[in-house]
């Protein structure tokens, strides 16, 4: 168990998350980042908060929907701490099912999810209304959900910054961690996973367009996300490239992007472009979050791996984290586990 101070090294969604929970719980905390809060993914632009389908249930599936519950009241926390909005609201999603082998498909999820979601959350076949804000579905028909939500990145990293801050903890920008004695949280995103030999970046393009759309759902097609967000903005992304030679470049890849949102989403044509993103999210060889008690360093632990599903698993990797640091409690999933050193 941790007592004294505690540095998590690292200032993304994981780190700040992490910072966070044990701050809350009473630990002293110092947050150091080399570059700026949000370097690497976690200040991205798209902030969908989406469960996996209800269906082949695992681990995985079943902690971050528990995240997904856990969200609401964690972010109202947060916000209360900091005197931040976070922009997130649990709007919902709406999925367009292109044919009826889909439309099959879902009615059989639709029943699972009813077992699976315990009653918290929906997921429901319903037919497209031909409203301006529905994604076109070629077979009339969407799936619905109310478990889906919406975040918005840079706010939610302000407002963990601040609540860390409220409860005495140091955030530092520009600073590199120089080895001590005490206890270290890694979330170093993917250089740490790198360093593990755990995984490796993956590069994704985003944008935002000027469109208020409230609080209306986000929705998905063709492997799309668009996303309202609370400033006044949509959120398109996001392209998923295993290759790339610009780690930080936006090019034809997300114009051709953006295109398919507006064909999906008639309402945006013309909405005016706010801002391209692009940059690399930490992917680990399994897809899954890597978390643990870092193999042969003592004191030491890893927080890592949130590629694409960073701010929706959060909440709920925070609180683990911290059972972990502070209580020696692991409650980890096995397929989550940082594996232990190579004999």
């Amino acid at each position: 168990m941790a007592s004294g101070r505690i540095t998590v090294v690292g200032a993304g969604i994981f780190g700040l998350s992490v910072a966070w929970a044990l701050a809350r719980r009473g630990a002293v905390v110092r947050v150091v980042e080399v570059a700026r809060i949000g370097a690497g993914a976690s200040g991205g632009l798209v902030g969908a908060m989406a469960p996996h389908v209800p269906q082949l249930w695992n681990a995985k599936k079943a902690f971050q929907f528990d995240s997904l519950l856990l969200a609401g009241a964690w972010w109202a926390g947060v916000s209360a701490a900091a005197g931040l909005a976070s922009g997130y609201g649990r709007t919902g999603r709406l999925q367009a099912l292109a044919d009826a082998a889909a439309v099959e498909q879902a009615r059989v999820r639709e029943g699972l999810a009813a077992d699976l979601w315990r009653g918290a959350a929906r997921w429901r076949v319903v037919r497209a209304k031909g409203s301006a804000w529905e994604p076109v579905s070629a077979s009339g028909w969407l799936i619905e959900d109310d478990l889906c939500a919406r975040i918005q990145p840079r706010m939610a990293l302000a407002a963990l910054v601040g609540a860390v801050r409220a409860k005495g903890g140091v955030v530092e920008e520009g600073v590199q961690w120089e080895a001590d004695t005490g206890v270290v949280v890694w979330a170093t995103g993917v250089a740490g996973l790198a360093a593990l030999g755990q995984g490796r970046g993956e590069k994704g393009q985003a944008l935002t367009v000027r469109f208020d759309a409230g609080d209306a759902p986000q929705m998905f097609a063709e492997g799309v996300h668009i996303v309202p967000h609370v400033d006044g903005t949509v959120a398109i992304g996001s392209t998923t490239e295993p290759d790339w030679l610009l780690a930080a470049a936006t090019d034809a890849r997300l114009d051709a992007l953006h295109r398919k949102a507006v064909a999906i989403c008639p309402a945006l044509a013309g909405a005016p472009v706010v801002e391209r993103w692009a940059g690399l999210r930490p992917r680990s060889a399994t897809r899954a979050p890597v978390l643990g008690a870092w193999p042969g360093r003592d004191g030491h632990f890893v927080a890592n791996g949130g590629f694409k599903i960073g701010f929706g698993m959060a909440p709920k990797i925070a609180e683990v984290m911290a059972d972990l640091v502070l209580e020696g409690r692991d409650a980890i999933p096995d397929g989550f586990r940082l594996p232990p050193l190579a004999q």
